[in-house]
């Protein structure tokens, strides 16, 4: 098991580009509520489960793998909203096979209802799970799972 900060589990989420935006950014598809809020929504939970907990944010690709290389080793899980970088990275995707911690890929929208880019994912298949069209609660959700599976290995 990786690393705990404080003796609690650490857990990383990783946003991807444009998710800085929301609440401007589309509302109607990806909800009113900001970065700051759903991130606020997280640490409140991840106290709930005794879990330690940080953010991070990036527009830019390669400062999403460089975070991913630096979990090993690290957290205990990792929750991802690789936003556009879902459909396009392998980048991504190679750094989180450097992972061996559970990996949830959350998305705010039902990509399923959208266009048809937006149903292919470079990390479905190599992700603990995948969490879609729940909005901000899709995070929270991810949370308590990285949670359940942590006291499942002990």
């Amino acid at each position: 098991m990786a690393a705990k900060a404080g003796g609690h589990a650490q857990i990383l989420v990783i946003h991807g580009p444009n998710l800085n935006m929301l609440g401007k950014r589309e509302p109607e598809v990806y909800g009113r509520q900001t970065l700051k809020e759903i991130d606020a929504l997280l640490a409140d939970e991840a106290a709930r489960l005794n879990l330690s907990l940080e953010s991070f944010q990036s527009n830019q690709e390669g400062l999403i793998v460089d975070k991913i290389q630096q979990t090993v080793g690290q957290a205990s899980g990792l929750i991802i909203n690789p936003g556009a970088y879902t459909h396009t990275s392998i980048a991504i995707r190679d750094a989180l096979l450097l992972l061996d911690i559970p990996v949830v890929e959350v998305h705010l929208s039902n990509t399923y209802k959208r266009e048809a880019f937006r149903r292919e994912s470079m990390i479905a298949d190599i992700v603990t799970g995948r969490i879609v069209g729940l909005g901000a609660l899709g995070y929270i959700l991810a949370l308590q799972a990285i949670a359940e599976r942590l006291q499942q290995q002990r």
